[in-house]
């Protein structure tokens, strides 16, 4: 890992933001505009509406209407969000290239931050940045944001995907992303067989290939928050978030993979290692806090589908022992409430780390 301070690029790189739409047209004129209003950058937009029947697509030709730098693609059946995705990055011609939800916005200055460093750096394949959770309509202080203090973390593929491995963890929330058009190409279309982890999946397949880059200090996204996030409709406990990181982890270990990456199952037996923590940990925490025994129960079945001895482990048998007291009827002794008040302030420092410098 290596920290760096941002130098602009001479000229405005060109970068297309490709925006998958379904149900969102009362959207979209908002994540256009914070697109095309982005300076030091030569933006094109491509809306991919994916047979919403809410008349989301007669917005996006209203806004194409008005303005050649964006284009429509239109389905004539629905296709899946993946689909979607695939369908708006084939058509991408410019040097960089973004996915960005159309009920998301691009923060001020976001795309010339991350052109910037992937012009300073040519191995880096993939920028990342903080995002930041909003409800509702965004503040017009936003605007404000990109005036932040930036810097440049920049990570060996090998070493970045070493750590989420370690971690059992992914460290990129998604529409912050910009990735080098040519590294996209490479990597190829999003796996249609992980829906609900395939931008994971994406992110691993890119770091066994190419360096890894991310922009410290300013929101490079807005993540917009209701009641229609796919993570929150369906998808909304830990134990499955689990499940998907491990389906996600195991491209390593495949002939697409391991042919830039040699010892991608000697990646994947870490990171199967580092869900079982993770699952263990997370059973612990629940017990420690007084949660039912089943939501344990449930963890401990994920860290032992992601490593059959996770029972044999120190964590495993703490657990365990943990489990019998609780089934037995005893309350979180004075020991565990202090140890989790401790693991509280422990990921109170991780979180710290991980808007440093992109890793917790």
């Amino acid at each position: 890992m290596r920290v760096s301070w941002p130098r602009e690029a001479n000229d405005a790189a060109t970068v297309t933001v490709v925006v998958p739409c379904y149900n969102y047209g009362h959207y979209l004129p908002q994540v256009v505009h914070s697109v095309l209003t982005q300076k030091r950058v030569a933006p094109r937009v491509i809306i991919v509406d994916d047979a919403s029947p809410d008349g989301s697509v007669e917005v996006a030709n209203a806004l194409a209407d008005d303005d050649s730098r964006i284009s429509v693609v239109s389905h004539a059946k629905n296709m899946g969000h993946i689909a979607t995705y695939n369908d708006g990055l084939a058509r991408v011609e410019t040097e960089f290239v973004t996915l960005v939800s159309a009920d998301d916005i691009v923060a001020t200055g976001a795309l010339s931050r991350a052109t910037d460093l992937m012009r300073a750096y040519p191995r880096v394949g993939l920028v990342y940045g903080l995002p930041t959770e909003f409800r509702g309509d965004p503040k017009p202080s936003w605007e404000e944001d990109g005036a932040r203090r930036s810097n440049w973390t920049i990570w060996r593929g090998k070493e970045w995907l070493l750590w989420s491995c370690l971690r059992g963890r992914n460290f990129i929330f998604s529409p912050e992303v910009v990735m080098r058009t040519s590294a996209m190409r490479q990597v190829g279309p999003y796996n249609k067989d992980l829906p609900h982890s395939a931008d994971f999946e994406y992110w691993l397949r890119t770091a066994a290939d190419w360096d890894i880059g991310r922009i410290n200090g300013p929101s490079q996204a807005y993540y917009r928050v209701h009641g229609k996030n796919m993570h929150i409709t369906t998808y909304s406990t830990l134990q499955i978030d689990l499940e998907h990181r491990l389906a996600a982890f195991r491209v390593l270990a495949t002939a697409e993979v391991t042919r830039r990456l040699p010892n991608g199952d000697r990646f994947l037996e870490l990171a199967m290692r580092g869900i079982c923590r993770e699952a263990l940990l997370l059973a612990e925490r629940n017990l420690d806090s007084g949660g039912p025994t089943g939501t344990s129960l449930e963890f401990l079945e994920v860290a032992v589908a992601a490593y059959p001895a996770a029972a044999e482990t120190l964590r495993g048998r703490t657990l365990s022992y943990r489990l019998r007291r609780a089934l037995a009827g005893a309350a979180p002794t004075g020991f565990q409430n202090f140890t989790e008040s401790y693991r509280h302030q422990l990921n109170r420092a991780r979180w710290v780390a991980w808007r440093k410098v992109g890793i917790s």
